[in-house]
């Protein structure tokens, strides 16, 4: 009798411990230097170029989303830089657990402090969060942008 609850006992440990799920069938397409030239660059261009003063000699420009398509566009760049971040941290493109995986992240809270001052149609906001955006970038490429160029050339 007591083997049996040995037996059984076993078998309920083997079961339970099996590996858990399988790992989703991710298959990324581009690398770090496509990602940042087809996705990321582009969106945060559309960001950075929606909000800005432009003063000549005789004239002050203000440049401001004004219509519904604008700030829908906006929105759009802001969700997708959010979500390159995610892309970021994701293998083969990860560099490494810890200072990737901080700036990858800031690269996230920032564009969701973008996508916020959106939704709440605050331009100077959104001027703000474009700051916030370009030195989250910085601070990522000080530290990799040689080993990504690099890797990828060769």
């Amino acid at each position: 009798m007591r083997n049996r609850w040995r037996l059984a006992a076993g078998l309920a440990l083997t079961m339970g411990c099996g590996g858990g799920p399988t790992a989703p069938p991710f298959r990324p397409i581009a690398d770090n230097k496509v990602l940042m030239n087809s996705l990321i660059d582009p969106n945060a261009d559309i960001l950075w170029d929606s909000v800005k003063t432009i003063m000549t000699h005789d004239t002050t420009e203000e440049i401001r989303p004004r219509s519904e398509a604008e700030w829908t566009t906006l929105r759009n760049s802001g969700v997708a830089l959010a979500e390159s971040g995610n892309l970021l941290m994701m293998p083969p493109r990860a560099k490494d657990g810890d200072q990737w995986m901080k700036a990858a992240q800031a690269l996230i809270d920032t564009s969701e402090a973008a996508i916020k001052a959106i939704d709440s149609r605050n331009a100077d906001q959104l001027f703000t969060a474009g700051g916030d955006i370009y030195n989250a970038c910085s601070n990522c490429h000080s530290k990799y942008l040689d080993a990504i160029v690099n890797a990828n050339t060769n």
